[in-house]
């Protein structure tokens, strides 16, 4: 399974994965499933930060790939889906994020309310 992880639920890892339900928890640490983290989610934890509405390491993505999450970058290709997508969902970030499962076929493991609406795999924490 490819799975790409919410910002929340990147967070929730980082600090207190028990927060996730055990099934979640089980397909994110199995090591036969690839686990991904979005350079928007990047930046929208950074900004978020930044901002002071939360407390990260500075190197928090670094700590993520160190605990076997991939990177997976913001292309064109997700940008130009992101644009396409019905207006269910208001929010740029996880517009962004949708369209990545979308074109990467990827399960996306989030408690986002709106996503299971963009018919895309939900892995649901």
């Amino acid at each position: 399974m490819r799975i790409l992880l919410d910002s929340h639920t990147a967070l929730w890892w980082m600090d207190d994965p028990k927060k996730i339900k055990k099934e979640a928890r089980e397909a994110i640490a199995n090591p036969d499933n690839q686990v991904y983290l979005s350079a928007a989610s990047v930046w929208e934890l950074g900004l978020k930060r930044a901002k002071g509405k939360l407390k990260l390491p500075d190197n928090f993505a670094e700590l993520l790939r160190v605990d076997g999450v991939d990177e997976l970058p913001f292309t064109h290709a997700h940008a130009t889906r992101s644009l396409t997508l019905p207006p269910i969902h208001g929010d740029p970030f996880d517009r962004a994020l949708i369209a990545q499962c979308q074109t990467e076929s990827l399960h996306f493991a989030t408690r986002d309310q709106f996503a299971p609406e963009y018919q895309i795999a939900i892995l649901p924490i």
